[in-house]
């Protein structure tokens, strides 16, 4: 049987989201602040998690004191991550993202998660608090729990699992629906120009139902993924 192919993560999952995590909860807070992040900055989501709790490590792993933020000539701010290594850079690569409307602002989770965490600067970026008995630790956020996390509150608010790259293939269509030029969103994407439009066409199935609505953007993805050759 054929795959069904993933589908993207949008905003209104995010609102769904939001609506069924306890915000309080420090697990709960560094999830969201998580995908918040992973989405508005379309990273991958393995760069903002790690494969067990044992395995953290600031040379590999984004920390807390890899974070900073920096305001333009408009006053505009966007608070930038460094990721140490990437599956592209050895040498490490920076994301960011800048203040959105609506529950889905990752500027509100970032701040929460650091409100109710309070990790130290050495400690991974989304470390939360984790009770046993009356001893708290620190433990880093790994990609199983943020997804087991959040594929409940789904199921809470009756939609179905998705992955985790789902969120990066939903960041791209949501940036393409506001207008951000493709040349500028395989910049913000961390694409080699030929991946790009690879990962486009790869993904036209799942893009297209959304962006029929914005004829200008549709036809510049047909565009861009027309003349692509077949996947062996």
């Amino acid at each position: 049987s054929k795959k069904q192919p993933c589908l993207p993560f949008t905003i209104q999952v995010i609102k769904l989201i939001h609506e069924q995590l306890d915000l309080s909860d420090p697990m709960s807070a560094a999830v969201f602040a998580c995908l918040t992040t992973t989405f508005y900055t379309t990273a991958r989501l393995g760069e903002f998690t790690t494969p067990s709790l044992t395995t953290y490590n600031p040379a590999i792993h984004p920390s807390i004191a890899l974070v900073h933020t920096e305001t333009d000539c408009n006053g505009l701010m966007s608070t930038i991550f460094k990721l140490p290594k990437t599956k592209s850079s050895p040498h490490g690569e920076d994301v960011l993202w800048s203040v959105q409307h609506g529950p889905s602002d990752p500027h509100f989770a970032w701040t929460n998660h650091l409100n109710i965490n309070n990790p130290s600067p050495n400690q991974h970026i989304f470390a939360y608090q984790q009770n046993k008995g009356k001893i708290t630790t620190m433990v880093p956020l790994t990609q199983k729990t943020f997804l087991t996390t959040i594929n409940k509150a789904l199921m809470a608010g009756g939609q179905q699992k998705m992955t985790g790259h789902s969120i990066r293939i939903g960041a791209t269509l949501e940036y393409l629906l506001q207008g951000v030029p493709f040349d500028a969103m395989k910049v913000k994407g961390r694409w080699a120009s030929d991946t790009f439009r690879i990962y486009l066409w790869k993904h036209t199935q799942i893009l297209t139902p959304y962006m029929q609505a914005v004829p200008d953007t549709h036809t510049v993805l047909i565009h861009h993924t027309i003349n692509m050759p077949p996947v062996r």
